[in-house]
């Protein structure tokens, strides 16, 4: 076991990608302790890949591409005005607004961060915002594009955990929107204290309905694709499929006829394009944690952790800040995708076993890591925002630091109150 941690570590300093520092590690492991086994690593790297579930994931990504390319944006940023635009800080408020809509349509925290970041971190700047504020609230607020439904990272925990993936959507609604109000207090404040300005907003009736009209199909979705996974219509790989027909029907209705062919012969293969080549990186990093996995299951860690969790008679909610304190040094130094390949065997058997909800555990982990994703110096979606501010990300960072207390807060809550993650899935499944 001394070799598979040593020579992992070793290889993240060297600066070798996590997903290849995993499979080194591995195959250092077999060739000075197990010889005989090397044979078998080829079988075990293609077995990682052959769960029909993955289906889901490129089409979930290719799905948030697409309404990227519709031009969804725009309209959700001038439908989140008709709300929080007329309050001090209403660029600011838009941001959080919009991130917390367009969290349920692309599924990733990333594209959200590209999406609403080039339009309104240039916007704010001319509206008078520090470049750093706009930055961090842009790059904080994105967090809730892997927690609220629908989720990328959702569905590759629910294949680690053998968990229903509508469950776990469901479970992540009230922790993403919990971060959303929580981060619009935050905006709120600093925006009072800082004078930001407030924003024309015309609240008649008719820009009302006409601002509906035009968001209206792209608000629908989310309600559409969870709907179909939650009440057993489709299974999460199906519902990707339609959510994918259904946002490439979109693009087709907001481009209209001038810009359709653009559309069809740029705009849609260069989201299948991204697609393939993000799933491709994702796909190769399953393949190789799950190498890893398996020579944790050889050593027995899982069933160590556990025994030694339940012989301490930790508390649960005690152990659960233990776990997050983990998740989020974890989440500092390793990506989303490969963190949840390792952190989900090893602890959530001893969640288990204490009495914690496989859903509960999942809220966690994927809250957690989404903080990871704006910390230096590997998370995504920092280095997003870093390119489209430009920005160093330790300033970038600092911008988000006060809307992260946000997240920190909703971690420590659902830590503390299992309902909040689990009573939402409890209303379905009666």
């Amino acid at each position: 076991m001394e070799i598979l941690l040593v020579s992992l570590v070793i290889f993240l300093v060297l600066g070798i990608p996590i997903a290849y520092a995993l499979g080194l590690s591995t195959f250092s492991y077999f060739l000075i302790s197990h010889p005989e086994l090397l044979q078998i690593l080829p079988q075990r790297f293609f077995s990682g890949l052959n769960v029909y579930a993955l289906i889901a994931l490129p089409l979930f990504i290719l799905m948030g591409l697409l309404m990227n390319k519709s031009g969804i944006t725009a309209r959700l940023i001038d439908f989140s005005l008709l709300f929080v635009g007329r309050f001090r800080g209403g660029l600011g408020l838009v941001n959080v607004f919009a991130s917390m809509i367009f969290g349920g349509i692309s599924g990733s925290s990333a594209s959200d961060t590209a999406s609403i970041g080039a339009v309104l971190i240039p916007e704010m700047e001319r509206r008078g915002y520090q470049t750093r504020f706009a930055a961090g609230i842009t790059v904080a607020s994105s967090t809730m594009g892997m927690i609220i439904p629908p989720s990328i990272p959702m569905v590759l925990y629910a294949i680690i955990a053998e968990e229903s993936v509508g469950k776990l959507f469901l479970g992540g609604l009230i922790p993403g929107l919990m971060i959303g109000v929580f981060q619009l207090g935050i905006t709120l404040g600093i925006s009072a204290w800082k004078k930001y300005p407030k924003e024309e907003v015309s609240l008649s009736l008719q820009n009302i309905a006409h601002q509906t009209r035009r968001s209206i199909l792209a608000l629908i979705m989310p309600v559409f694709v969870v709907g179909a996974v939650v009440f057993g219509i489709a299974t999460a790989t199906e519902s990707a499929a339609i959510g994918a027909l259904y946002a490439f029907a979109i693009g087709v209705l907001f481009l209209g006829i001038v810009n359709l062919k653009d559309y069809l012969s740029n705009s849609v293969p260069e989201c299948f394009h991204s697609a393939i080549m993000t799933s491709a990186k994702i796909m190769i990093v399953i393949a190789l944690s799950q190498l890893y996995v398996w020579v944790l299951a050889l050593e027995r860690i899982p069933q160590i952790v556990t025994g030694f969790v339940v012989a301490q008679g930790f508390p649960p909610v005690i152990m659960l800040l233990f776990i997050v304190l983990i998740i989020l040094i974890a989440g500092t130094f390793i990506d989303v995708s490969p963190a949840i390949m390792l952190l989900t065997p090893v602890f959530l058997p001893a969640c288990v076993a204490v009495g914690i909800s496989p859903v509960q555990f999942g809220a966690i982990l994927i809250s957690g890591l989404a903080v990871g994703a704006v910390t230096p110096p590997v998370g995504t979606c920092i280095n997003v925002a870093s390119a489209i501010s430009e920005l160093g990300i330790g300033s970038v960072f600092r911008g988000a630091t006060p809307f992260l207390a946000a997240n920190v807060l909703t971690l420590i809550l659902i830590c503390i109150f299992p309902q909040l993650t689990l009573w939402v899935p409890s209303l379905f499944s009666q």
